[in-house]
């Protein structure tokens, strides 16, 4: 079809509903389904295998695969907003990866411990496809929407992510729960099981189906470029990333504050991404139904607080300011990693989810305005943005690999999270460090 002109309102809503169509990814496999039937089915081997040489946690493994597969992310993504930037087939670039994504997901349906390096290798594209093709995705809106219409558009991406996600989570867990009234056989055990299969193969069909309206309204890339896929064009990427540095150097309040940040973003988004894993190895559940119905409540009501976690932070950053505030949400983390160490019932750890939701709603939504804030006199801020993207998933690999550690090695995940409360603690000097002047 032809191509619609910049700020056309079908284009700005079919890019929004990108989100839509890929946020199934992170509720259904990265938070709630996958990581309750990667423990379901290590639950008869005492949660350990031999993979890889080694003798592994389940647990400490799959944090493992999880690192790996965000450094090569971290790694890739310059070369790929390189890519973006210069092109004229960008929607190409986009569907690849989110077809790789979604195929991916769809190959978790043979997810089994005797074929265990098949089950993890489509782990790791999916995740792979998921943060690749957000890369192109991001990278189309200033090209489709005017500066002051990027806000309201991008939010309403988010939102459209939110609303679907939930209902494809709910849809599973109807089918988890109550998987005869679906047509899935077998015993109580093996129909839920099955039914989780099946929510892997609706993950990807929903993001492939979806995303459809999204390729069909969104232009190829920038007409008439005149760009060929040159060692510059490729390297673009990493020189933006480089030119950040250099100037981080000569702004103080701006690296102190990126340290802070690197920090407490790795403890966080590590949380969130072991959050279900620890649920289901240390919550003393009465039974695997209502371990099950537990962890995915959970992942909900994390999801559901983290909104007004995130307004409720603005406000209060808005009267006390953005470094006070924000010192104060890492010192309840400090507080909610002691706690976690001695919580076993379910009702611990719905409270538990219940705080992590909050401030990590609040530290997200402000980590990223406080960096804007700091941000020098520049019309190039999508390159500082880059840097930031970068350093947290750099952050992500990190926590994960510290996680696994300790995890592998004291055989409890309660340690681990302690030893994530240290990061915290090391945020806490950083900030206290930013000058005042700097806000």
């Amino acid at each position: 079809m032809k191509d619609l002109q910049k700020g056309d309102k079908k284009l700005l809503n079919a890019w929004a509903f990108y989100d839509w169509a890929n946020s199934v990814y992170t509720l259904t496999i990265a938070s709630a389904v996958f990581p309750i039937f990667y423990e379901a089915l290590f639950s008869e081997r005492d949660h350990y295998i031999d993979v890889f040489g080694m003798h592994l946690k389940n647990s400490a493994l799959i944090s493992f695969i999880t690192a790996i597969a965000f450094l090569v992310v971290s790694i890739i993504s310059p070369f790929l907003s390189g890519i973006a930037d210069y092109v004229g087939n960008k929607k190409s670039f986009m569907k690849f990866f989110c077809y790789m994504g979604a195929l991916s997901c769809m190959g978790l349906y043979w997810f089994d411990l005797d074929n265990i390096y098949i089950g993890l290798m489509f782990y790791f594209f999916g995740l792979l496809g998921y943060w690749g093709s957000l890369v192109f995705y991001n990278s189309y809106l200033p090209d489709i929407a005017f500066e002051e219409q990027q806000d309201k558009i991008s939010a309403k991406g988010y939102s459209l992510g939110y609303i679907g996600s939930v209902i494809l989570l709910i849809i599973n867990l109807a089918m988890i729960m109550k998987p005869k009234l679906f047509g899935i056989s077998g015993t109580d055990g093996e129909a839920a099981m099955k039914a989780m299969r099946y929510s892997f193969v609706m993950v990807g069909a929903w993001w492939i189906i979806f995303s459809q309206y999204t390729y069909y309204y969104l232009p190829k890339g920038r007409k008439e470029t005149g760009e060929k896929l040159t060692k510059s064009v490729v390297f673009n990427g990493f020189n933006e990333l480089k030119k950040v540095w250099a100037l981080l150097q000569e702004n103080i309040p701006l690296k102190r504050y990126l340290g802070g940040f690197f920090v407490s973003s790795m403890a966080v988004q590590t949380v969130l991404l072991v959050a279900t894993y620890f649920g289901a190895q240390e919550i003393q559940w009465e039974t695997k139904e209502e371990g099950t119905i537990g962890l995915i409540i959970s992942i909900l009501l994390i999801q559901l607080i983290a909104v007004a976690g995130a307004v409720i932070t603005s406000r209060a950053s808005a009267k006390f300011g953005n470094i006070p505030t924000l010192i104060f949400i890492n010192c309840i983390w400090v507080v909610f990693c002691v706690i976690v160490y001695f919580i076993y019932l379910p009702i611990h750890f719905y409270i538990a989810a219940t705080i992590a939701g909050f401030v990590m709603g609040g530290i997200q939504a402000l980590s990223r305005s406080t960096y804007s804030k700091l941000l020098p006199e520049t019309e190039d801020t999508a390159s500082f943005f880059s840097f930031y993207d970068v350093a947290e998933k750099i952050g992500i690999v990190i926590g994960m690999c510290v996680y696994g550690i300790i995890d592998q090695i004291t055989g409890s995940s309660r340690s681990a999270i302690v030893i994530l409360g240290i990061f915290f603690v090391t945020a806490i000097f950083l900030l206290r460090r930013i000058p005042k002047k700097a806000l």
